[in-house]
């Protein structure tokens, strides 16, 4: 680990997954979310924006270490808890927490069975994962488009998420300069 922040190394990340018990499929899946968090938070970086690329690194890696308990939207939560069980740095906790949804509003947490908090992606570097994440389905990555279009027809055309994913979308494109096309 590194001594300095406390975050694990990338291999170090991916053995907590394999020890937890993560498929292989939601370990391909985290990182290739990685692997694109890590593109856009360069990206962030060479335009002047303050990111700590190791933790994005390491957040997209953890960030559904729940799924090896869960599948379901509880994911962030169980993972949070496996996290802190590890004794993880609270970055890399609130990362996992709330990667969820483009965020989740406490009162949505309440009407969906989670602990009732916000679970709203807060620091650049949560944002930069919650991102990433919707822009990979399994380990392909996908337009933005095409995840707004799934969460509109999985939860409902006016539902918050899909508005607050397009709004991930612009801010995060916005720093680092890239269109939105």
């Amino acid at each position: 680990m590194n001594k300095a922040e406390g975050l694990p190394s990338p291999e170090e990340a991916v053995i907590i997954l394999r020890e937890k018990g993560c498929s292989v499929n939601v370990i391909n899946h985290c990182k290739a979310v990685a692997k694109v968090a890590v593109r856009i938070a360069n990206r962030c970086v060479e335009n002047g924006v303050s990111v700590n690329v190791r933790l994005v690194q390491n957040g997209a890696l953890l960030h559904d270490l729940g799924r090896s308990e869960t599948q379901g939207i509880r994911h962030a939560v169980v993972g949070a808890d496996i996290a802190r069980s590890l004794k993880l740095p609270e970055p890399i906790i609130a990362i996992i927490e709330r990667h969820i949804g483009g965020g989740i509003t406490a009162q949505e947490a309440a009407g969906i069975g989670l602990p009732v908090k916000s679970y709203m992606p807060v620091t650049i570097e949560e944002k930069i994962v919650s991102y990433a994440d919707k822009l990979v389905e399994g380990n392909r990555v996908v337009r933005i488009e095409e995840t707004v279009l799934k969460l509109r027809e999985e939860l409902g055309t006016d539902h918050p998420a899909a508005k607050r994913v397009m709004a991930l979308h612009r801010e995060i494109s916005a720093l680092c300069l890239e269109s939105d096309d």
